[in-house]
């Protein structure tokens, strides 16, 4: 498809990166472009239309839409910026607000699916434009739960009035605590069960009645049910409505002119929620729990494809594990890593050998001296447990097994150091091995439990994505998960900035 013709006449000058209509006197200096064919009254319902953008997500200012007196003093201006407030307005509706944050390959679009000719056609030659922006705004999938969810949200936000618990060491059932106190007025104000039961005579201790109404409220917001009000459940309880604000606004905007994948087989891992996926166009085929990198260790934004199984893997440890989690271990106790299997070879006169962890001095090494390299042998307590998928990047990235599935117990499972392990391996596998000749479940089974290591490339090499959306549309619904790595506040500055394209013409 052609993309539409650009009328570089009609661009409107750019402002600290944002588009905007230039005040020029008392009036308007407004681009070339042709007047709306709608009526007064239509003008008013559109302008009032774009006054109330935030509920698409969008801030009318950025669209410089004139105040409401302009209409009396300057009506032939008042009407030119309008429309053109329409027109700016229109096109990030349709093709998003943001340019694409670096690095950020998740996000496609597919403008050229959506050309803007008949768009802003029509929304010039419609009798009532506001209902053309309406249409656009609806026009991503999902948009319609995320903008009730993002109401929902602006409405709590403006009754908000609960108090941040001082963030810390977890707080325990049964102890007395100075940030207790805090924590039972949070909670009473969204739980009338609490709120309507009495206090202990010690506001700072930790009963049983506040004990049942973390439980409720770590159920409701997905985070471990036990009572202990650790970091996640500290994180959940100053989480504020603006926070979901942010993550409904990026969402809305992510998914305009999204590409749509095809009908082909695919992984889609989607970080913040800590799940994979694999589907045939919109078709489910497979889905679990996953662990990803923690915020410090956050796994990469990747796009690529599944290309080799290995059973039994061996574990390299990466040189940054090795310095930032093994040496200290070897620091405190030289044996600590053998009851792991893991061994420690340095290369000594061009030879590598291994070395007997008792007889260094781990104290004389450091992050920025460490001339060993440390691997750990295949069995039940490897760190990638029985099975590793490999898909080639530059990050060293990959899938696998675990040896500490107890993790996948819990709602946030941002914990490994960058690779993805998986809930279900032998699932995955018996997926990605699908029609293989002589490669039935029980030979996968056997292959695990004989410990040999070995690697069997893929007949049929899945595309893999890691993508990054904490606002996920499902069952009629909208769930939002914590902003792990920050990438929504960063894609939020990017909303501001403006799209950095000219506006299109309505020819």
């Amino acid at each position: 498809m052609t993309a539409p013709q650009t009328d570089r006449s009609a661009q409107l000058p750019g402002h600290m990166g944002r588009r905007h209509v230039m005040m020029a006197g008392a009036g308007l200096a407004l681009a070339a472009s042709p007047a709306f064919a709608s009526t007064p009254d239509a003008l008013e319902h559109l302008a009032e239309r774009l006054r109330g953008l935030e509920a698409d997500g969008l801030d009318p200012s950025w669209y410089q839409v004139p105040a409401r007196d302009v209409a009396f003093s300057d009506p032939t201006g008042y009407a030119a910026g309008v429309q053109n407030a329409a027109r700016l307005a229109l096109q990030d509706l349709l093709h998003g607000r943001a340019a694409v944050p670096t690095g950020r390959i998740d996000i496609r679009r597919d403008t050229a699916a959506l050309p803007l000719a008949p768009w802003m056609t029509e929304l010039a030659t419609s009798a009532e434009p506001a209902a053309v922006i309406d249409r656009a705004a609806l026009l991503p999938e999902g948009a319609a739960l995320l903008r009730a969810k993002l109401a929902e949200a602006r409405l709590a936000m403006a009754r908000w009035n609960l108090p941040q618990i001082p963030t810390g060491g977890t707080i325990e059932p049964g102890r007395t605590d100075p940030r207790v106190a805090v924590m039972r007025e949070r909670l009473a104000g969204t739980d009338p069960v609490l709120a309507a039961s009495r206090p202990p005579a010690d506001p700072n201790y930790y009963d049983e009645t506040l004990q049942a109404a973390v439980r409720r409220f770590q159920q409701a917001m997905n985070v471990e049910v036990d009572g202990r009000v650790g970091a996640g459940t500290q994180a959940a309880l100053n989480r504020t409505p603006e926070q979901d604000i942010t993550a409904l606004r990026v969402a809305l905007d992510m998914r305009r002119a999204a590409w749509k994948p095809g009908a082909d087989r695919r992984v889609d891992v989607n970080l913040p929620d800590f799940t994979l996926m694999v589907k045939e166009g919109d078709r489910l085929v497979l889905d679990m729990a996953v662990v990803v990198g923690r915020p410090g260790r956050a796994t990469p934004i990747l796009a690529t494809r599944l290309t080799t199984v290995q059973f039994n893997p061996p574990w390299g440890v990466p040189v940054r594990n090795a310095v930032e989690d093994k040496l200290p271990q070897l620091q405190r106790n030289p044996l600590a890593l053998q009851r792991a299997g893991i061994r420690i070879f340095q290369r000594v006169d061009g030879e590598v050998t291994e070395v007997d962890p008792t007889q260094v001095n781990w104290r004389t090494y450091s992050r920025t001296n460490f001339p060993f390299v440390l691997r750990q042998d295949p069995g039940e307590l490897n760190a990638l447990g029985r099975i590793k998928f490999i898909m080639p990047n530059g990050e060293d990235i990959y899938m696998h097994d675990t040896s500490e599935p107890h993790l996948f117990r819990r709602p946030e499972r941002a914990y490994s150091s960058g690779c993805i392990r998986l809930s279900r391996p032998m699932d995955f596998l018996a997926v990605l091995m699908e029609g293989m000749e002589g490669w039935n479940r029980p030979r996968m089974d056997r292959s695990v439990a004989e410990g040999r290591t070995f690697a069997v490339p893929l007949r049929r090499q899945l595309p893999v994505r890691f993508l990054y959306q904490t606002a996920i549309v499902e069952h009629g619904g909208v769930r939002i998960r914590p902003d792990i790595y920050g990438l929504d506040n960063q894609y939020l500055r990017a909303m501001e900035r403006g799209p950095a394209r000219p506006i299109a013409s309505r020819s």
